[in-house]
């Protein structure tokens, strides 16, 4: 009898955990939650030590040329992050204003949806050893150390690490997923913050989606025509990826399934390993057009002037500040709150409806980043000088 594919158990995991969501059971909700909570402690954990073994490994392979690389990857990855948000602006101040009533919104009644989750029955607190931040700063020097110095000691260390970390993630992570997907999705439903919140802002949802979409076909139409193979079986290769990211809200917790999926396009091994973790924390284009739209939207609907000038200032500096989000849901917007503070004149009570309006459509932002990695991992491969493998539909 043939497995049931990644892609299928997370299609079914989202519907059963909204099924007993539904179902208005608390004890079961809190339950999932309780796995949720010790799993997603696991998981913040896990991924710092899943890009020490990814990158460094992946740095110290690619040889002296490593640094150099790494800068090329960190430059597509930025330019994507800044173009999609350029993007949703002309798109945004074209569209919004046809659909959405400026100084419509009433904000006496928005309050953080998150308030409306059920916390599990206990908690075990596993902190990380380091943080996201740190990890990626001893990788980057781990891994041009070793591509400079071309000892073979600390790259077998390295090289075991990775073992462990791969056999961590697919005999332990990926087997969980689903009913770590099936726990926030059965919360969800059971809050009713996706569906409060959409009622209010599902023309603005419909519009960021199809960027979303949009941006994704952009990058593969780019990397598939660099590296001369069909954007279409690209992107379908991507999809177990991009639904990963749909249920955990977060690019690092996906890193397992984006890098499997990855190497499936005909990346090579060395170039998947060291991208893929890296555009996970610095690659956050699906996020800055769901941030761009959601304060765009708030904006207007509260009768804020909007010019291109000040978004336009928030979306630089949004690429460098998100990089502290990846591996926590609703990151993204949490480290942004800061600039809608200070760059865009967000007072207290905007904030509260940003994170509102953000949070409740937060994995669609993620599922973007995530799917776009492989797209700069197949450019970056071939900018290495390296032809895809032939492409598995």
């Amino acid at each position: 009898m043939k497995k049931i594919g990644l892609l299928p158990k997370l299609i079914i995991a989202i519907i059963i955990g909204i099924m007993l969501g539904k179902l208005d059971f608390i004890p079961l909700v809190r339950v999932m939650a309780t796995f949720n909570g010790i799993f997603g402690n696991f998981l913040g954990f896990v991924i710092p030590l899943i890009i020490i073994g990814f990158v460094a490994p992946g740095i110290g392979d690619l040889g002296k040329g490593a640094g150099k690389l790494l800068g090329i990857t960190a430059l597509i990855a930025y330019l994507s992050t800044v173009f999609a948000g350029t993007m949703s602006f002309f798109v945004n101040s074209t569209i919004f204003p046809k659909i959405l009533k400026a100084g419509s919104m009433s904000l006496a009644d928005t309050s953080n949806p998150e308030h409306a989750l059920l916390s599990g029955y206990f908690n075990v607190d596993m902190p990380p050893i380091m943080g996201v931040m740190t990890a990626l700063l001893l990788a980057f020097t781990l891994g041009l150390g070793i591509a400079a110095t071309e000892g073979d000691s600390i790259k077998k260390v390295m090289k075991e690490f990775q073992g462990i970390v791969e056999k961590l993630i697919k005999n332990l992570i990926i087997p969980m997923l689903p009913f770590h997907i099936a726990g926030i999705f059965a919360n969800m439903a059971h809050a009713g913050q996706v569906e409060t919140i959409m009622s209010v802002f599902f023309k603005v949802f419909i519009i960021i989606f199809s960027l979303h979409i949009i941006m994704v076909l952009l990058q593969y139409t780019a990397a598939g025509t660099l590296a001369g193979a069909s954007p279409v079986k690209l992107v379908k290769n991507m999809i177990p990826a991009y639904f990963t990211a749909v249920g955990t809200q977060s690019s690092a917790a996906a890193i397992p399934v984006t890098l499997q999926q990855t190497i499936k396009n005909g990346v090579k091994n060395d170039i998947a390993d060291f991208t893929v973790p890296l555009c996970a924390t610095i690659h956050l284009s699906g996020s800055t057009i769901t941030l761009v739209s959601c304060a765009i939207a708030v904006m207007m609907l509260n009768g804020v002037t909007i010019t291109f000038g000040n978004i336009f200032g928030f979306i630089l500096m949004l690429g460098i500040t998100m990089v502290a989000a990846p591996g926590v849901p609703g990151g993204a917007v949490m480290a942004a709150l800061g600039l809608l503070e200070t760059m865009l004149g967000f007072t207290p009570t905007l904030t509260s409806l940003m994170i509102a309006l953000y949070l409740a459509q937060d994995s669609l932002g993620t599922a973007c980043n995530v799917t776009g990695d492989g797209a700069i991992s197949i450019i970056v491969n071939r900018i290495s000088g390296n032809k895809l493998e032939p492409v598995k539909a």
